[in-house]
């Protein structure tokens, strides 16, 4: 049995309101505040029956609002008019008139979690009993969310001021048995809809129209979903550059807690905490340079023992003789002169050591728009506001209060910030990438992350390509809607937020996102799987064959006889003692059970293959959250 969620409007959180969007919860209406909700409506009702003029309710909207409604219906006095009179009074054909003109949205519809999410906010900021929504409105409104009605709303044509007039309205006309809805997956007239759902439809009352189809509903739910995938996102963000780190062998010095104590913005402290985390228990991150080799090409006689012979590499070192190391003796007095795989640098390239400062610059703007969602969920977005219980009032104006809270630009700039800061983190993991598959900066690794032994293979080559294709699209997508007011109503509405571009932008901008980090996890397992066996048959082959094993495998090195040869024997002995005292060479534990999942679904790329498969395979695994601690190995 799904959850049920209490609307109060007041305490409303967003993941309550993924619960209802995407996991199937139902909502149940608060009984006390119910009262609030009717107490407003009998205030309308009784302002009206006295004749007090109130806009949305005896007028007409936006910039007919000085347009104050009759007794009686002045175009059926026209010449030729026919006498088709609409049910009810003028003020019912008002707020039925404004939801089936304003619901003019294109597009391909929006996905049934967007509507749910619209529905359940729309539901919750009504009951705060500002809106003047009769009780019986907002119980046929919730009945239908919880019997599965979801409304075809088009994703184009709200401005985000009057709030999500156009989508809410879509939303808003099934109620009428009007537009059209999905019910079990089905497409059908929103009549239908109703019937086969059990519920009738509704007319419209007093100011019931403007409730229902005026406020943040759409932005404020596209946006709050997009951030739930942005949190996920993020997490996967740190696990692709730990993964990565762990690949190069990297330093850990840039994460350490009494580096961002200096600096100490939340989210970089954050990140430097979860990578440090997901690092736990590595031997690779911080290893000496000397006991990292070099990729070479597979050959024949690489390895003597059967099960390295397995392999699809060889290995290899260049020694540095004494008269090449004149002013760097302190570095070599501490490492030994043997150059594999590391360069001799203390610190990596900022997509490595910035990542704390990139990721948690991009979680901070996350954390922002959370903050500001927060509120929002749980806020009155409609207009005009009513006071029934106000003290002191003396005329309506003070009690029925015209305000701009349907402006969407508190959403929008949050949305702006979050948008800005999508490519930027789409952009280090391909950074990160791109330095994984490129042999002039990936420490060692073989070029494109494949033996490439008769030059015919690609290896992760265009994965690359694909990556930074995704990135570039990203970029593009990133200019600020919210910059950018187009008046509309005559000028009545001079200045808007588009903040449902904004919002929705974001959201679509999240499955690229994540395409991209995923890629960079797919390379990283591969890079990792070729960093741990090749320093891990190095261990084997000092164990086994010792020094003079290991010094087949260094280029550069004196021939017996020549000068330094008794040097290079004393420090070539030293390398095999301290890779033969080493354990296993492996990964955090985080990243490890990070890697088994990917490996449980992709196969290490021996020889070049067909990789579409692979890469829909970890997109979707990242999709589902298979990489998330509680899930993944």
């Amino acid at each position: 049995m799904s959850e049920t969620i209490l609307l109060d409007g007041s305490s409303l959180t967003r993941a309550q309101l993924v619960a209802v969007a995407r996991d199937g919860a139902n909502v149940a209406l608060d009984a006390q505040q119910l009262q609030r909700v009717q107490r407003a409506a009998d205030f309308l009702a009784e302002k009206v029956s006295c004749g007090e003029p109130t806009y949305g309710v005896t007028t007409g909207f936006g910039s007919n609002a000085d347009k104050l409604l009759g007794a009686h219906r002045v175009r059926d006095e026209l010449p030729g008019s026919r006498a088709q009179v609409p049910e009810g009074m003028l003020m019912e054909e008002l707020q039925h008139n404004l939801i089936t003109t304003h619901a003019v949205c294109v597009g391909k519809p929006f996905g049934a979690d967007v509507v749910r999410a619209m529905l359940v906010i729309r539901i919750n900021t009504l009951m705060r009993g500002h809106s003047g929504i009769r009780v019986q409105t907002l119980e046929a409104l919730t009945a239908m969310l919880n019997a599965g009605v979801v409304p075809v709303v088009p994703e184009k044509g709200s401005v985000g001021a009057s709030g999500d007039l156009a989508p809410l309205s879509h939303l808003a006309i099934v109620l009428l048995g009007g537009g059209e809805a999905f019910l079990g997956g089905e497409r059908l007239p929103g009549d239908e809809a109703l019937k086969r759902a059990g519920l009738t439809p509704v007319r419209l009352s007093f100011k019931e129209g403007l409730a229902l189809n005026n406020g943040t509903a759409q932005m404020l739910a596209t946006g709050t979903l997009a951030l739930h995938d942005l949190e996920r996102l993020l997490d996967a963000a740190d696990l692709a550059a730990a993964m990565t780190l762990d690949a190069f062998a990297g330093r850990s010095g840039a994460l350490r807690p009494e580096v961002h104590a200096l600096r100490p913005h939340p989210g970089q402290t954050a990140v430097a905490a979860h990578v440090r985390e997901l690092l736990q228990g590595s031997t690779l991150v911080d290893i000496p340079y000397h006991l990292v080799p070099h990729f070479r090409p597979w050959a024949a006689e690489a390895w003597s023992e059967a099960d390295d012979q397995a392999l699809s590499f060889d290995i290899g070192w260049n020694w540095v003789p004494a008269n090449q190391r004149h002013g760097r003796e302190a570095f070599y007095a501490r490492f030994l002169p043997f150059k594999g795989g590391k360069k001799h640098q203390p610190q990596d390239a900022y997509s490595l050591r910035c990542m704390p400062q990139v990721h948690g610059a991009v979680r901070d703007a996350w954390a922002q728009a959370c903050r500001v969602f927060d509120i929002e969920l749980n806020a009155v977005t409609d207009n005009p506001l009513i006071f029934p219980d106000a003290e002191g009032a003396q005329f309506i104006e003070e009690q029925v209060i015209s305000a701009g809270h349907f402006h969407g630009m508190p959403l929008a700039l949050a949305m702006s910030y979050v948008k800005a800061a999508i490519p930027v983190l789409a952009s280090i993991s391909e950074r990160r990438l791109n330095k994984l598959v490129d042999p002039a900066t990936n420490d060692g690794l073989p070029a494109f992350l494949t033996g490439n032994e008769d030059g015919t293979d690609s290896g992760f080559m265009i994965v690359q390509y694909t990556a930074a294709a995704l990135v570039n699209d990203l970029a593009t997508r990133a200019h600020p809607a919210s910059v950018y007011s187009v008046p509309t109503s005559a000028n009545a509405e001079d200045h808007v937020s588009m903040g449902a571009n904004e919002a929705r932008h974001v959201m679509e901008m999240m499955e690229d996102l994540g395409h991209v980090i995923a890629l960079e996890l797919y390379t990283a397992a591969q890079a990792l799987d070729y960093r741990q066996e090749m320093l891990n048959a190095a261990r084997r082959l000092a164990q086994r064959g010792g020094w003079q094993a290991l010094a087949a495998k260094v280029a550069n090195a004196p021939h017996e006889g020549q000068p330094h040869h008794e040097q290079f024997v004393a420090e070539v002995r030293q390398l095999a003692e301290a890779l033969s005292g080493t354990s296993d060479f492996h990964a955090g534990a985080d990243v490890r059970k990070a890697h088994l999942t990917l490996r449980r679904h992709i196969d290490f790329l021996h020889r070049d293959r067909a990789l579409d498969g692979d890469v829909r395979t970890v997109c979707e695994l990242l999709r589902q959250g298979a990489f998330h601690p509680a899930h993944a190995a």
